[in-house]
């Protein structure tokens, strides 16, 4: 068998070895990588001589990584990081950069936004590809141990190495079918419907539900879906309502008519959220700045 040392590692090993951990899948990091599925088992052996461990076993149909994999992964992120940097010395030139940026955004975060930054990544940074993965309730690991490089939520994690800035904020609207039924045009009228929400984890409400809950209002929840994307399909022939940020209006909600919710609600805020270590890297202060802009855009539109 072959001898390997530290020497012998380079970039391709290090994002084989990310892409596995994070995928769980032999096929799925050929994929994302867009390599033969024997060119990933290839590296994965010749990794496994060097770490000395199996790092990955099998699990059922799939695979997964041992504790020790997951350890290197994380060190794995801060070399590729640093390797990107090393590459990108001196004046910062969208044009010249190369690599996968990984933003956690859920489904209203994700269509409101992200298609026009993609949109300028394609124009202005042609060698950049944008990973999107789901931010749920987003927690300081997904920055720290480098599963995205920025999260875009209402919820930003609390902790002393992440910063975020507030992207803009969104007034609640009802949905609903028109060909089905009237807007609720009183509180009375709102309680009496039926309604349709979104439930990312379980036992976990959304903070406009949660705060309605708090104050006594009560409504009827007949559906309950894991995402914003949902829930046009349920309000659609039904005569069910969906209360949910205005800008949906624009994208998934476009077909369907809306009305002011009939009481006083908070408005739903949005942020930006990064660890520190990026804070003063130049391509991330691009994306960041290109995102405010684009933020702003889609909150001021044109008349």
């Amino acid at each position: 068998m072959p001898k390997f040392n530290y020497t012998d590692l380079d970039g391709h090993v290090l994002q084989l070895l990310v892409a596995v951990v994070e995928v769980g899948s032999i096929t799925g990091a050929a994929q994302r990588l867009g390599v033969t599925q024997s060119a990933v088992s290839h590296l994965l052996d010749k990794l496994r001589v060097i770490t000395g461990d199996a790092l990955f076993v099998k699990s059922g149909r799939g695979i997964v990584a041992t504790a020790h994999a997951e350890q290197l992964a994380v060190k794995a992120r801060e070399l590729l990081m640093s390797m990107e940097g090393f590459a990108m010395a001196g004046p910062f030139d969208p044009a010249h950069w190369r690599g996968t940026f990984t933003i956690a955004a859920n489904d209203f975060q994700r269509d409101v936004l992200l298609p026009p930054l993609v949109a300028q990544l394609r124009q202005q940074a042609p060698g950049m590809t944008l990973r999107v993965i789901p931010s749920n309730i987003p927690s300081l690991e997904m920055l720290r141990q480098e599963y995205c490089q920025l999260v875009i939520s209402p919820r930003p994690p609390d902790g002393g190495d992440v910063m975020q800035k507030r992207l803009f904020e969104d007034s609640y609207r009802v949905f609903y079918d028109p060909s089905q039924r009237e807007a609720p045009h009183t509180l009375a009228d709102y309680l009496a419907a039926e309604h349709i929400t979104v439930v990312y984890e379980p036992k976990r409400a959304l903070d406009l539900d949660q705060w309605l809950a708090g104050r006594g209002v009560q409504r009827q929840f007949k559906v309950m879906v894991p995402g914003m994307a949902a829930l046009p399909a349920f309000v659609r022939g039904s005569q069910l309502l969906a209360t949910a940020p205005g800008l949906l209006q624009q994208h998934l909600f476009k077909d369907l008519a809306s009305a002011p919710v009939p009481l006083d609600c908070p408005k739903m805020p949005m942020y930006m959220i990064w660890h520190i270590r990026y804070h003063n890297d130049s391509a991330h202060q691009w994306i960041r700045e290109g995102l405010s802009q684009i933020s702003f855009k889609a909150t001021h539109p044109l008349p």
